[in-house]
């Protein structure tokens, strides 16, 4: 079977498309870097540190208060990655989530068959939900942990402050949150790791001597990063699996390998976080434009273009615009691009997030007389430099409550 050239983006931002300049500074000061090699360079380079997501109130915490490890750097960060890497080998995603992603996704089936239809973006939520809550060591299945989890990622980040009311109101919501989701979810877990540890990462918190306080800044962080990205993630890949047949056909034939890799593809086209900074601590070198380098100063902000580098045709051929899916099984040579960043700060959770996305997109596209019965509408969260995929409602003709008794069943 030939491989299938498909449409383009759908999560575009107005003003993005057509920035090819590998590297350019700014008029607010920021280096902003689009192009594949130099986005990628800057993210393997030392000399830099983590910024943006907040990183700036995470800075004001006392300095005894160790810091989660997104926002670590150094020798520090990577034997922390170190430590924690055997949670997200490819084997042990498999061996240790696949039978919970399985039992979710038919749970959440369960619901679109009862009901004839659904909005995709809450099932793929709950799905995101008890996997990531599991990787944690959370019990996902705890009453209202989705809503517990969401609180933290309002639609507009205020700074907290006690002289202005929006500052005053987001402090109050925000140490609200965290006192429910400690209390609901992050205590009796914490307790019961007490008395008899597992092997997961909030038992590996524990021995490193982490705080509860501590422990619990890790696992905000752990949820949203496989939160927040994969529920985006299932709707988009989704949304373009139901509006091209070919591209369909070609992920329903395959095997798991070719449907990781049509996924993929997906993903470099539709990077879920847009957006990556970094502030150098040395002077940074990366390619630049017709094969010179440029020299980006010590103290400087660094955003890098995850969409734009993704798209680079340097890197990804004339067609870096389209969806090329790899024929059968074949997997992609570039894979998802810097979707999952890149060096130090690559995310851990890749292969979760693949692997429950293909598991609960090829049951969906299994259930008899599926179809998109509405398509949804992208906005975009700057706060997270991602964007929301809502309103997309799937349906089962022929299934649900309200189709039956209209029937007389």
């Amino acid at each position: 079977m030939d491989g299938v050239t498909s449409g383009g983006r759908k999560a575009v931002r107005r003003g993005t498309e057509g920035q090819r300049c590998p590297v350019a500074r700014g008029e607010d000061g920021v280096w902003r870097l689009s192009g594949h090699d130099s986005a990628r360079a800057a993210l393997r380079a030392g000399g830099t540190v983590q910024a943006g997501l907040g990183i700036e109130t995470v800075e004001k915490l006392p300095a005894s208060f160790r810091r989660p490890v997104l926002y670590r750097d150094g020798a520090e960060h990577r034997e922390h990655r170190r430590q924690t890497a055997r949670y997200f080998t490819p084997r042990r995603v498999s061996e240790h989530y696949r039978e919970l992603m399985i039992r979710v996704a038919d749970q959440q089936l369960a619901r679109l068959r009862e009901a004839g239809r659904a909005q995709l973006s809450d099932l793929s939520f709950e799905l995101a939900v008890q996997v990531a809550a599991a990787v944690i060591g959370l019990a996902g299945d705890r009453p209202g942990l989705a809503g517990r989890l969401e609180r933290f990622f309002p639609d507009k980040f205020e700074e907290a402050s006690f002289t202005s009311l929006p500052g005053l109101r987001f402090l109050l919501r925000r140490n609200a949150a965290w006192r429910r989701l400690y209390f609901a979810d992050v205590r009796p877990a914490l307790r019961a790791r007490r008395r008899q540890r597992r092997d997961d990462l909030l038992s590996h918190l524990l021995a490193e001597g982490c705080s509860d306080g501590e422990i619990l800044g890790e696992c905000v962080t752990f949820a949203a990063a496989g939160m927040i990205t994969t529920r985006e993630f299932v709707n988009v890949a989704a949304w373009h699996l139901f509006c091209d047949d070919a591209l369909r056909a070609q992920y329903v034939a395959a095997d798991e390998s070719g449907r990781l890799a049509v996924l993929q593809e997906i993903l470099r086209l539709e990077p879920v976080v847009a957006a990556l900074h970094r502030r150098t601590t040395a002077p940074l070198t990366v390619p630049g434009a017709d094969g010179a380098e440029v020299t980006v100063p010590a103290g400087e902000l660094v955003e890098i273009r995850v969409p734009e580098a993704n798209t680079d045709p340097g890197t990804f051929g004339p067609e870096a615009c389209r969806l090329r899916p790899a024929p059968g099984a074949d997997r992609y040579t570039d894979g998802p691009g810097l979707s999952f960043g890149d060096g130090p700060h690559k995310c851990p959770g890749a292969h979760v997030a693949l692997q429950e996305t293909d598991i609960f997109l090829t049951r969906l596209l299994a259930e008899p007389g599926v179809r998109m019965a509405a398509e949804p509408t992208v906005r975009f969260k700057e706060n997270l430099g991602s964007y929301e995929v809502r309103g997309l409602i799937v349906a089962l003709d022929g299934a649900g409550r309200s189709r039956r008794e209209g029937d007389g069943k």
